[in-house]
Formats: C-alpha cells, sequence, structure tokens
C-alpha cells in the first residue's frame, strides 16, 4: 500500500517537473523502497544511494573524511554533505539524506539507540538538517526514520 505522504510527494513532484535522489545509511534504501512503490515514479524518482559505510560515504557521495573524523557518521555535518553530493550526483533537484543509529547495540552516551540525523537539500536553496531521537527496536526506529524523511521532503517542496 502507498503512503499517503508518498502520493502527495509525487503529485508535488510531478507538478513541478521536479525528481528527487535519496542517500541513505541506517534505513538501508527504504526511503527509496516507498517512493518507488508508486506507479510511473521513474518521471520523479531518478537514484537512490545505500552508504552504510563510511568509506562509500565518502567515495558516493563526497562526504570528507574530515567531517566523518571530526563529528562521526551519524551527526549533522555528515548527513549535510551526504543529501548535496547525491543532489550533485543525481543532477536531481531535492534530496533527503540520513544517517543513524538504529539499534540494538551502537549507541553511546551521546548518540544513544535512535539517534537519527537528516538533512534535505534544494538545487538553488539551503540545506536543512534536524536530529531525532526515536523510541522503539530497531524496526520502529527505521520506520520512524523513513517517516520523518518523507514528511521532511512534503515540507521542502511546499
Amino acid at each position: 500500500m502507498v503512503d499517503k505522504k508518498v502520493k502527495k510527494l509525487a503529485q508535488l513532484l510531478k507538478g513541478k517537473g521536479w525528481s528527487v535522489t535519496t542517500a541513505e545509511s541506517c534505513t538501508g534504501g527504504a526511503v527509496a523502497m516507498n517512493l518507488t512503490e508508486v506507479a510511473g515514479s521513474s518521471a520523479w524518482f531518478n537514484a537512490g544511494f545505500v552508504t552504510y559505510s563510511n568509506q562509500m560515504k565518502s567515495q558516493m557521495l563526497g562526504v570528507t573524511e574530515q567531517a566523518l573524523t571530526e563529528f562521526g557518521a551519524v551527526s549533522e555535518s555528515v548527513v549535510k554533505e551526504m543529501a548535496e553530493g547525491a543532489l550533485e550526483r543525481a543532477g536531481a533537484d531535492l534530496a533527503v539524506a540520513i544517517s543513524g543509529i538504529a539499534g540494538p547495540g551502537g549507541g553511546t552516551v551521546e548518540k544513544p539507540v535512535g539517534t537519527v540525523c537528516f538533512a534535505w537539500a534544494m538545487r538553488g536553496g539551503q540545506t536543512r538538517v534536524e536530529t531525532h531521537c526515536f523510541a522503539g527496536d530497531r524496526h520502529a526506529v527505521r520506520q520512524s526514520a523513513v517517516d520523518c524523511a518523507l514528511q521532511g521532503l512534503l515540507d521542502e517542496i511546499h
């Protein structure tokens, strides 16, 4: 079943003649999967990057070693670079990037399990970043992250 947010996003993107791309880590491509649930999504979805390792974040999206070393993969600095890199590499109009700690392990005092950083970038616009801490198990954290990413795309396009 196609999410109502995705249907609305598809309508808005088609209406503007825009395309969207994703750069995902902890969600493992789930945002891209949701976007492509809509028949005809190839008209407005052109690429999805799943960059789970730091090496791939750098190699595929141009995330700097400095950002990864100084702030860590789960940081607003890194997701900002991920979103901007995806936007450029895919030639899209709008991008979302996600990196987080879905659990059950991997959390720290500073970044507990459930911490997820997001960035939304729009061609010619400012990149918006946010960090959320979602409750629940790995599945719940990932689903909350997907929902937040989709809502953020809608917020950007309005």
